[in-house]
């Protein structure tokens, strides 16, 4: 029997190989990023351009300089909603960090049981609009609400209406950043604590917070920055106590003050820039909790432990459920709070100022493209900036612009769209009104969420794979199909699901960029409200709250499926 010898290509005949197939590919990644440049430079830095420029004209499109600035500081009324903004962003931020820690510990440090239904009931609030508690509390505690007498003279139109809707919406969003934190922990720290003779209180601010503290200052600034630009809890529920994000609707759609507008945009961006610096100079000085040599740290069990988790986390629930529940009994209240019998009027939307099914529908149809082609947008820009190699400007300056849209609020994303696509001498006016321009909007603002998902999946493949698909004369392109995409198909999935439920919950970034035949749900309910049917308003946000949760339900289903077909290698 004759033997017979597989060659081995060396690091020699690979090099060659390489570069007969390399400069094709560079010629052709070449072309994909500055396509992916030009897109990010399009959709988010000219438009955003448009509005620093807007800022320092007058209405007549003359410069001006900074004397709409003066004027706006000049304006007492103004220049408080810049107070009151920082003043129920920072009260938010405090409430919702200490909340969602304690909670986040319940799920990780603890054994009670039922961890996974707890946490399942704390994240529904991201499947629906924030407008729906602001909603809930106007049923709850507004003039003719079921426990306005629990207020005590008080009213829940203002500051405290606005902060109690901002903790039950942005509190999902803390506690999936705080929930990774507590994961890792090291015993080994534990233990020693505990030889020294620490007591619990001191090995928690020794040892607990000092591990994570980066996840602490990056949940600080997530909900920060959303309380900070919400439009709809402040829309529906703030009354008479102003915020920038109810200034810019203001001047644009009520006064038609354009530059104003634009003024307040730019204030509006100050501090979550500050704070986006902030996160980014921690985020840097961050380093590994869980070496090689870590021993994991076994959660706690116990009857005391239990109870004490218990009595923490049952009034997050009871709020959380309270105020989805209150909108879900409202939306099917016949006319409240005269006729309290159960029906579906509520839900003829056709009948009712503000949107109609119609809303509904279109709603269905941009959140499902936005997830089509933004997670495709996504998941092949951060493929090029991961994996091309070389070219280190043209990456450099794709993944500072993919960085830009997490520090740049929706309602200042829109604004900044209606100056760039509504001038009348860009070519590209035509998507103004449309379809296509909320989605195109709905992919930039939630952009770089997606990005870093994208990224930190890519990053866990070996280059390796690439070097021999080339040695092998193997197209760039399937070596992407064959191997790339399935590897980072969980991420991939995860994406999706993440620009479908935002597109289908938001309401400051398309606010200002709907026409007559694109109203959006989310939008409906505020014109609900705005027109005195909150019954309705309430149907409409529960139908998005359900749709998105229906959604995100059938979409585990097949990614599980999907998941189980072509991830096997995992598992061996």
């Amino acid at each position: 029997m004759q033997n017979t010898a597989v060659a081995i290509p060396d690091h020699k005949s690979i090099h060659e190989a390489l570069a007969g197939t390399w400069n094709r590919e560079r010629g052709l990644r070449i072309l994909g990023l500055m396509v992916a440049c030009l897109i990010l430079l399009v959709t988010l830095i000219l438009p955003l351009y448009a509005l620093l420029s807007r800022s320092v004209m007058s209405e007549e499109g003359l410069f001006i300089g900074v004397d709409n600035f003066i004027q706006y500081f000049s304006t007492p009324s103004l220049l408080r909603s810049f107070g009151h903004s920082l003043y129920v962003a920072v009260c938010s931020t405090v409430i919702v960090i200490t909340l969602a820690f304690g909670f986040a510990w319940v799920l990780t440090r603890t054994r009670l049981p039922g961890r996974n239904l707890l946490k399942t009931i704390a994240m529904l609030p991201v499947l629906a609009p924030s407008l729906l508690p602001a909603i809930s509390l106007v049923y709850l505690f507004g003039n003719q609400g079921v426990l306005h007498s629990w207020l005590m003279g008080g009213s829940i139109y203002g500051p405290t209406g606005i902060i109690i809707g901002s903790v039950f919406w942005t509190f999902p969003h803390a506690l999936m950043i705080l929930t990774t934190a507590l994961k890792t922990g090291d015993a080994r720290l534990y233990e020693s604590a505990r030889a020294l003779g620490a007591g619990r209180l001191r090995t928690f601010f020794t040892v607990t917070l000092p591990s994570v503290k980066y996840g602490l200052f990056s949940a600080s600034f997530v909900v920060f920055t959303l309380v900070i630009t919400d439009f709809g809890v402040a829309k529906v529920i703030g009354g008479q106590y102003s915020v920038l994000a109810t200034d810019i609707y203001k001047q644009v759609i009520g006064q038609q003050n354009f530059s104003m507008g634009a003024v307040v945009g730019v204030l509006m961006l100050l501090p979550v820039l500050l704070a986006f610096a902030g996160d980014r100079y921690v985020q840097r000085r961050q380093h590994a909790q869980l070496t090689s040599r870590s021993v994991p740290l076994e959660p706690q069990s116990g009857t005391l432990t239990n109870l004490l988790a218990v009595t923490f986390s049952l009034p997050v629930v009871v709020m959380i459920l309270g105020m989805i529940g209150m909108s879900v009994y409202a939306s099917l209240v016949t006319f409240w709070p005269y006729n309290m019998e159960l029906s579906l009027n509520n839900y003829q939307f056709d009948l009712m100022d503000g949107g109609g099914w119609e809303a509904y529908r279109n709603s269905l149809q941009m959140a499902g493209l936005t997830a089509l082609f933004g997670t495709v947008l996504v998941f092949v820009n951060a493929y090029l900036v991961e994996k091309s190699r070389g070219l280190t400007v043209l990456r450099t300056i794709n993944q500072v612009m993919a960085m830009i849209p997490l520090a740049v609020p929706g309602m200042v994303l829109g604004l900044g769209y209606i100056f760039f696509f509504n001038h009348p001498d860009n070519p590209l006016n035509g998507l103004y009104g449309t379809m296509t321009i909320l989605i195109i909007c709905s992919i930039v603002h939630f952009f770089t969420v997606c990005h870093l998902t994208a990224t930190t999946a890519l990053k866990q493949i070996d280059p390796e794979f690439e070097l021999v698909s080339a040695s092998l004369k193997v197209p760039f392109y399937r070596t992407f199909l064959r191997v790339t995409l399935p590897v980072c198909l969980p991420a991939v999935l995860d994406i999706s699901m993440y620009l479908f439920v935002n597109a289908m919950t938001t309401v400051s970034a398309v606010v200002f960029l709907y026409g007559p035949d694109t109203m959006l749900a989310s939008v409906a309910v505020m014109n609900m409200d705005d027109a005195g049917d909150i019954a309705p308003a309430a149907a409409m946000a529960v139908m998005i709250m359900l749709t998105s949760l229906a959604v995100k339900v059938l979409h585990w289903l097949f990614s599980r499926k999907l998941l189980l077909q072509t991830q096997s290698w995992r598992t061996h």
